[in-house]
C-alpha cells in the first residue's frame, strides 16, 4: 500500500496539492495510547483489545470500559454526567473475560506490567467523578498499584490541561484545551514511558496530514478523510522511535477545531526531545445513521455491537494505521 500525506508546517495544514510520501519510520514494537472524554473511552478500549501491543494508557475524563454496554440510553444514564444507577463492574468484568476467552480482546493478564495514568478534574461537570472513579477501580483490578496513577484533586474543567494553550482552565469550550499551567501531556508521558528528556519549545519535526482512508483500510470508512501525525526530524531520518496514539474528544475533531488538538495539546514538544512519533487519528460527525453529531469516538455502539473488540471498525482502522506506519 502506498502511503501519501500532506506535509504541514506546525500550526498550518496545507492543501491536498502538496503531497509527498510518508518518511520511512523505524518504530518500536510496543506503543502507548491516551485520550480525553470519548477519546479516553477509546484509549481504554484499544488498550484492552490489544494489550499485547500497548504498554500503557492515559485517560482524561472518561469512565469504565464497556460502561455503555452497547446502549446509548445506558451511556447517557450512567456513563457521562450522571451515574444513577452506577454500572455493575462485575458485569463489565464478565464481558471482558468472555471477549478474552473468545479471542476478541487480548488476555486480561496481559495488562499486568502496563502503566496507567488517569485524570479527572474537580470542576468537571460533563463527566461525573463517580464515573471516573469506576474506571480507576476497574484498572486497579487489572494492573499493579505501583503502575497506576489517579489524579482527581486538581481544579480543572472538562478539558485537556496544558501549560498555556486553549481556553480558561475553569471552562469547557472549544478547542477543549485548558490553560491550566499544568502539562498533562508531559505528566502522562513521563509516567507511561519513564524518565524523559526535557521538552523542546523549538521543535524540529513536522505535523503531517495523511489519508486515513488509505492508511486505515476498509475499516476506516466511518472516520474522517484526514488524520494527523507528528514526526520528529530524527525519526523521519530513520532513527528508532516509539509511537504514541492520542485520541481526541467529542467536538475536538479536525472539522471542528482544525489541527489545534494535534498542534497544541503538548505532546509534540515531548515527542521531539524523546524520539516519539505521535499519531492523532480523527473522527467525523454524522447527522444520519450512524448518528454521531459531535464526532465522538464510538464508546456506546454506533458502529456496531463489536465496537469495543478487535473486530470494532474504529479499533481495526487504527490498528491498521499502526501496522502500515511500521512497514
Amino acid at each position: 500500500m502506498s502511503r501519501f500525506i500532506v506535509l504541514a508546517a506546525i500550526g498550518f495544514v496545507s492543501s491536498l496539492s502538496a503531497q509527498a510520501e510518508l518518511p520511512a519510520l523505524k518504530l518500536e514494537s510496543q506503543i502507548t495510547v491516551s485520550g480525553i472524554s470519548s477519546g479516553g473511552y477509546m484509549a481504554t478500549q484499544f488498550h484492552l483489545a490489544h494489550s499485547s501491543l500497548v504498554d500503557g494508557a492515559a485517560i482524561v475524563a472518561a469512565g469504565p470500559w464497556y460502561c455503555a454496554q452497547n446502549d446509548l440510553g445506558q451511556a447517557l444514564q450512567s456513563c457521562v454526567d450522571k451515574a444513577e444507577p452506577a454500572v455493575d463492574l462485575a458485569v463489565l468484568q464478565s464481558k471482558a473475560e468472555a471477549l478474552a476467552k473468545a479471542g476478541k480482546i487480548d488476555a486480561l493478564t496481559g495488562l499486568r506490567g502496563d502503566r496507567v495514568w488517569l485524570l479527572h478534574g474537580s470542576l468537571d461537570t460533563k463527566v461525573s467523578a463517580r464515573v471516573s472513579d469506576q474506571l480507576h477501580a476497574q484498572y486497579a483490578a487489572w494492573v499493579d498499584a505501583t503502575d497506576l496513577i489517579y489524579l482527581n484533586d486538581k481544579a480543572f474543567h472538562h478539558t485537556l490541561p496544558t501549560v498555556a494553550a486553549g481556553s480558561d482552565c475553569d471552562k469547557s469550550e472549544a478547542p477543549y484545551l485548558g490553560r491550566c499551567n499544568y502539562d498533562a501531556a508531559g505528566a502522562m508521558l513521563t509516567h507511561l514511558l519513564g524518565e524523559l528528556k526535557a521538552p523542546k519549545d523549538d521543535v524540529s519535526g513536522e505535523l503531517h496530514s495523511f489519508d486515513q482512508q488509505e492508511l486505515g483500510g476498509e475499516s476506516a470508512g466511518g472516520l474522517a478523510d484526514e488524520g494527523f501525525i507528528y514526526i520528529p526530524a530524527q525519526c523521519a531520518k530513520g532513527e528508532s522511535c516509539q509511537l504514541h496514539v492520542s485520541f481526541h474528544g467529542c467536538q475536538q475533531n479536525a472539522d471542528a477545531i482544525g489541527d489545534a488538538y494535534a498542534r497544541e495539546a503538548g505532546f509534540n514538544r515531548w515527542a521531539d526531545a524523546n524520539n516519539l512519533v505521535v499519531l492523532y487519528p480523527q473522527t467525523r460527525k454524522s447527522l444520519f445513521a450512524p448518528l454521531n453529531p459531535k464526532a465522538c469516538w464510538d464508546w456506546w455502539g454506533y458502529t456496531g455491537a463489536d465496537y469495543t473488540s478487535k473486530d470494532g471498525a474504529q479499533i481495526k482502522a487504527v490498528k491498521t494505521m499502526i501496522e502500515q506506519l511500521s512497514l
